[in-house]
């Protein structure tokens, strides 16, 4: 018997919407050279967007205080007040970096579980692996590089040489970058969206990348793990701790520092929603793009109690853009 869902609306679809007003919001500023400024656009978009949905949502976990930007903050709540009652998880940007300078793979991410559900920290990195269906319980954080690669290549039924892992191009992950060179594996360095990476191993077969590897953001780790749990992929994380007194705050959030966080240690929820809308074009997604009297924008909405991975196209009539301020009067559009 298939178990009926906690929460009995797709409210993944509603977070299409606010996902949409993130990726609006901050398109103008692509290329500009003001990471600060598109963030700021998209959390007032996405804060303004969240509450009209009909929900009694807590921000655990987000952006904001790492790098001292606009944020939705942790505790904020989020919603119009009523049922269900949920956990949230938020990047307004992930890939701020690549927003300012026009470069590929920004998206603008959100997911819900219910309330309870998600991991929650301060602590600003984690340790991260991340693969597909095919290698789905083959892997331990634990071993070394070596060992997880040869069995996720047995896994793929691929040599090892053959395999593709993806890595945030980071001075802390040069040791791993080495081993993985050492066995003779591909990297693909990105330098940043590691939201959209891990999203891409998880569906190794569309986009080529066997495995995520790595230290990237705490956040970004938790949105992919709603994410990864509803398409079927597997992931394993462990706090990364940049001095003593994060793995202090670490203890006094009721975490074990040296703990193996596999995909229900991150989200326990059996009702997971994730949204994610292109900013800039990218392999998982298409960015925003202005066309005539139009904008396009490209999502991803995923929803655990069906299975169900939707890609949507939309169009956004830019005078209505124009009037809900997700479109400066002064951008100029062809």
């Amino acid at each position: 018997m298939i178990e009926e869902p906690k929460i009995n609306r797709n409210l993944a679809l509603e977070l299409l919407r606010v996902t949409e007003a993130g990726a609006l919001a901050a398109a103008p500023l692509q290329g500009r050279g003001n990471k600060e400024a598109a963030d700021a656009r998209a959390v007032e978009a996405i804060r303004s967007a969240l509450g009209s949905v009909d929900m009694k949502g807590t921000v655990v976990i987000g952006e904001g205080e790492k790098d001292q930007a606009p944020m939705l903050y942790f505790g904020e709540p989020i919603g119009n007040g009523l049922e269900p009652e949920v956990d949230v998880a938020v990047d307004p940007i992930e890939g701020t970096s690549l927003t300012a300078s026009g470069l590929p793979g920004a998206i603008s991410v959100v997911a819900l579980a219910e309330r309870g559900t998600m991991f929650t920290t301060h602590v600003h990195y984690m340790q991260k692996l991340v693969v597909g269906r095919r290698a789905r319980g083959v892997i331990d954080l634990e071993m070394p590089v070596e060992w997880n690669l040869r069995r996720i290549a047995k896994a793929e039924g691929l040599p090892v040489q053959e395999l593709t892992v993806v890595v945030l191009d980071r001075e802390r992950n040069h040791e791993v970058i080495a081993q993985i060179r050492d066995v003779g594996a591909r990297i693909k360095l990105i330098t940043a969206g590691d939201v959209a990476a891990a999203l891409e191993a998880a569906l190794e077969t569309r986009f080529g990348i066997h495995c995520m590897m790595g230290s990237g953001g705490a956040t970004e780790g938790v949105l992919a793990a709603c994410a990864i749990k509803t398409i079927g992929g597997d992931m394993q994380a462990k706090l990364n701790f940049r001095d003593d007194r994060e793995k202090e705050m670490a203890v006094k959030e009721g975490h074990k520092p040296n703990k193996v966080l596999c995909l229900d240690d991150l989200c326990s929820g059996s009702d997971i929603f994730f949204a994610a809308t292109g900013i800039t074009s990218g392999e998982l997604l298409k960015g925003v793009r202005y066309e005539d009297v139009y904008a396009y924008t490209q999502s991803m909405v995923l929803r655990s109690a069906s299975g169900t991975m939707r890609i949507v196209d939309a169009y956004h009539p830019i005078d209505n853009l124009r009037a809900k301020g997700l479109l400066p009067e002064q951008v100029a559009v062809r």
